[in-house]
């Protein structure tokens, strides 16, 4: 006789019933956030942004630095548009955690719209020379304390890590896809916009952002970007890198990182790699390689054959002086182990790295340079999927700017709060694991003894962990 099968617990009804009233306590699901504005207070930005963004016009209402707190705490827990505000208020304890009340979406909303100044829109238009159809508007005088805001924020975080002597910059554009009529068409045939910036690698903090339509080429004036960057990082800098691709392949850049007297950056030597432009003349260079020259590089790959070669290039542009040594150029050439095709009909591919290191071998600096796609690549990938850049929340050019500049300041909080205060080994933590392993831990507040004291739901390690991680946040005074 066939045994009867033993039915499953998830064919079975729930074994609750919920209760139509709220729960008289003062509860919260987001019991780890104050983590976050601990980070954000111990940074000293709440004086940063009373100091560098000045917007209100009425004393009544959030101050600046409330508000922009608040932007940090949505994008820390993974809200993504305005409304999204709504429900943080709903939170009957987060209020109380941390010392304010929620701004509404509409007093959200209506704030960022002051970041937006129509006027900086028409002069950039107006700035274009012939047949040019980009441009790229100058920041109003809200959006660059905001970007003061950041950047004291980095240069308080390096003070915090001083050990850290050595900055490699990493400058990439990326896209924003999006469906508002005022966006434009990128290269990729999509609506969107496209930002560029740039991180300090060793850090995985953001060191520059600029926003930009989406028909803005990544190469249009990405030195603006780099001088930026490098304005930011701290004194106790002394080491200076420079990684970007083909887009950074730019005269104007090129000799700004090769002159050791450069204005408004560093002085002495920026050691720099940057994706080549395949011209014709270069690739014929490449051809022209003698094929004993070719060297393997990197770890194996299963599928394709990994090449380099020193290659003797001098381009016919301005992007040489007379008076400097010529650049190196580290050819590289992929190819398929069985001898297949590429999509296109070629049976190898050509790359090529310009850089002024001669004294690095060049299967090291290939390597070092393709570091970039896990630094750079990898922030533009939590800005869009795990923080709030993702998607753009208003037509207007200038509000679109800071929300992002806000996602890319939580960004750079959470990294503060990574590496100044929690266990090592969540230090390459993203939102999201903080998310689920922190921030939104479910915990009580209770009133005893004239203190307002927080109950979490966790574990007795896990919360020595959080202790500790206060007292590594002392307040700046």
């Amino acid at each position: 006789m066939k045994k009867a099968r033993k039915p499953s617990p998830t064919e079975s009804p729930l074994l609750i019933e919920i209760d139509p009233e709220p729960i008289p306590e003062t509860l919260t699901a987001m019991g780890g956030v104050p983590l976050v504005v601990q980070t954000f207070r111990s940074l000293g930005l709440p004086a940063s942004v009373r100091q560098h963004v000045r917007i209100k016009e009425r004393e009544r209402g959030y101050d600046e630095a409330t508000m922009v707190e608040s932007f940090v705490v949505l994008n820390a827990v993974g809200g993504e548009c305005f409304d999204d505000f709504q429900r943080l208020r709903e939170d009957p304890g987060l209020s109380g955690m941390i010392g304010h009340g929620i701004p509404s979406p509409e007093a959200a909303r209506k704030f960022l719209y002051q970041f937006h100044e129509e006027e900086k829109i028409e002069e950039a238009q107006r700035r274009r020379r012939g047949e040019e159809i980009a441009y790229i508007p100058e920041e109003t005088e809200a959006l660059a304390g905001l970007g003061l805001v950041n950047r004291a924020l980095v240069e308080e975080l390096g003070r915090r890590c001083p050990d850290q002597r050595i900055a490699t910059v990493d400058q990439d554009a990326t896209i924003i896809e999006s469906r508002k009529q005022e966006a434009l068409r990128t290269y990729e045939g999509e609506r969107g916009y496209q930002p560029m910036l740039a991180v300090w690698a060793e850090m995985d903090v953001v060191l520059a952002d600029e926003f930009r339509d989406g028909n803005v080429p990544a190469m249009m004036d990405p030195l603006t970007v780099a001088k930026k960057a490098f304005a930011a990082l701290p004194e106790t800098v002394t080491t200076y890198y420079y990684r970007g691709d083909s887009a950074c392949h730019e005269s104007d850049l090129i000799h700004w990182l090769r002159d050791e007297n450069r204005v408004e950056g560093p002085k002495g030597r920026i050691g720099f790699a940057i994706s080549a432009r395949m011209s014709e003349a270069l690739h014929k260079a490449i051809e022209k390689v003698p094929e004993e020259a070719w060297e393997s590089y990197g770890k194996s790959h299963p599928v394709e054959i990994r090449e380099c070669a020193e290659v003797s290039f001098v381009p016919g542009e301005k992007s040489e002086h007379k008076d400097t040594q010529p650049l190196r150029y580290m050819a590289i050439r992929i190819g398929q182990r069985q001898e297949s095709l590429f999509a296109d009909g070629s049976k190898v591919k050509h790359f090529a790295v310009v850089t002024n290191m001669g004294e690095w071998k060049g299967g090291r600096l290939i390597e070092w340079h393709r570091e970039k796609a896990g630094t750079i690549e990898g922030v533009h990938d939590v800005l869009k999927n795990e923080l709030a850049a993702g998607v753009m929340p208003s037509k207007y050019f200038g509000t679109n700017a800071a929300w992002l500049r806000l996602a890319v300041i939580a960004h750079n909080v959470m990294t503060g709060l990574k590496r100044l205060a929690l266990p090592a080994e969540l230090l390459t933590a993203r939102p999201k694991r903080l998310r689920f392993l922190i921030f939104n831990t479910p915990g009580r507040l209770v009133h005893h003894a004239r203190r307002l004291v927080l109950r979490l739901a966790t574990t007795a390690a896990r919360l020595a962990e959080w202790l500790e991680a206060l007292r590594l946040l002392p307040l700046r005074v």
